[in-house]
């Protein structure tokens, strides 16, 4: 029996003979997964193999094709919830990290690189990303390939991007023994699985300073990755690892004119809500209610007066104010300030009013660099950005955040945090600024819940 990787897939070619002579089915050799027509997904892979071996069934494996290079090594030194992180992955070499932001992930990351010693594969959601993980894997001393829409090289350590791995992943499946994902809660998307289940390699890890979904689908990546092996959450490494903080919400008064005309707009969705049939429980109910604004116009309207009042709530005139008096005294301390928005116009308005560089999805790479260097540098003293910021890009020095606007995700929350966090001779503080009497305090509320 000969084992084939076909864009993907693995065929199974022969009949299945143990050693003995005696002929063997999928089912005598334990595997659950179906096996439909002498093909299944790449990810069951190291399985099927395993109980070939278990089974003592004769087969020829010509599944991997690896990047030809030298065996990986590179010498770290990892902190003690590092190693016991590297530990509990090892048991398996499948499984997800979940470690908090600024915490090292990526050194843990590197760690299992070395620990498997073969051609390696990370992928990650970003350019951005990209170029980070080239830097710190030039440790490694060999050459860093680079796998994206602006370059198409294969190395014994590759960097891909979620994009590129799905468009190439029946051309990228066979090529590595190892697939580490980093912001491994993409994965547990609809289109971005596919990338783990068209993948062969044997040895698998995720990692992640935010492992759960508000969709609740990361729990998909127990079968992609192996699950959630090792966590420790940001209070246990506060005051040694990472900075100790504080978190102060501000509440502020819309403004006459800002109040008749959110309450107009909120009592235009309430009452849609209230005398349709439409359901709003659960993670998927405002979804269902975008779906449904397709073809009917009430609930089309009810979706504009939401956006509308949201936006009064977030943009309100008294969080610029109270934004002042926060940026004269983080200058008077010495402080280096995140000031962090849900929407670009905000961004502007910030940007505009206080003569501070300014960071959103538009921005240039090489403009997004210079303004982080020159943060660094303490050339600026403060930036502020929309989401992009959130994740997997270093935000260095920071230690106050302003989240002026966002939404209820825990996960924007735990990461905005984790961009203050990095050990500093000061102590980190978080300013929540709400508008009273909104929808917005319940949004707070359900974020840091």
């Amino acid at each position: 029996m000969r084992l084939r990787y076909a864009d993907g897939t693995v065929r199974v070619e022969g009949p299945m003979e143990t050693v003995e002579g005696s002929t063997e089915t999928v089912a005598d050799v334990g595997v659950s997964f179906d096996v439909d027509g002498g093909r299944f997904d790449a990810l069951h892979y190291r399985t099927f193999r395993d109980s070939l071996r278990a089974a003592n069934v004769e087969f020829d494996d010509d599944v991997l094709d690896p990047v030809a290079g030298p065996e990986l090594s590179c010498s770290l030194s990892l902190r003690p919830y590092q190693s016991a992180a590297l530990r509990r992955w090892r048991s398996d070499e499948r499984g997800v990290v979940v470690l908090p932001t600024g915490a090292g992930k990526t050194y843990v990351g590197m760690a299992a690189v070395d620990a498997v010693g073969g051609p390696t594969l990370v992928v990650v959601p970003t350019l951005e990303l990209v170029d980070q993980w080239r830097d710190e894997l030039a440790r490694f001393g060999v050459p860093v390939g680079e796998f994206t829409g602006r370059a198409k090289a294969l190395e014994p350590i590759t960097v891909t991007t979620y994009d590129s791995a799905h468009t190439h992943a029946g051309r990228l499946g066979n090529r590595f023994e190892f697939v580490l994902f980093d912001e491994v809660h993409h994965l547990a998307a609809e289109k971005y699985q596919e990338i783990a289940e068209r993948m062969a390699a044997p040895a698998r890890m995720g990692l992640t300073a935010t492992y759960e979904r508000d969709d609740e689908r990361h729990t998909r990546l127990t079968r992609l990755l192996g699950g959630k092996v090792y966590e420790i959450q940001t209070d246990d490494l506060t005051g040694e690892y990472l900075s100790t903080y504080t978190v102060e919400r501000i509440t502020v008064e819309l403004s006459p004119d800002e109040r008749e005309t959110y309450d107009e707009h909120a009592a235009v969705f309430r009452n849609y809500v209230a005398f349709s049939s439409v359901s709003l429980d659960g993670p998927d109910g405002y979804r269902k209610l975008v779906i449904r604004s397709g073809n009917d116009p009430r609930a089309w309207r009810a979706i504009r007066a939401k956006e509308t009042s949201r936006k009064i709530a977030f943009n309100a005139e008294s969080k610029l104010d109270e934004l002042a008096s926060l940026l004269r005294e983080c200058r008077e301390n010495g402080d280096r300030v995140v000031v962090f928005t849900r929407y670009n116009d905000l961004v502007h308005v910030v940007a505009d009013r206080f003569l501070i560089p300014s960071i959103t999805y538009k921005t240039p790479t090489d403009e997004r660099r210079a303004i982080l260097s020159g943060f660094k540098s303490g050339r600026y003293d403060a930036v502020v950005s929309s989401q992009v910021l959130d994740e997997g890009v270093d935000v260095p020095d920071a230690n106050v955040g302003i989240i002026l606007s966002g939404t209820g995700s825990e996960r924007e929350y735990r990461q905005r945090l984790g961009r203050i966090l990095r050990p500093s001779e000061k102590s980190a503080r978080l300013y929540e600024l709400v508008s009273a009497d909104t929808g917005e305090v319940r949004t707070a509320d359900r974020r840091r819940a």
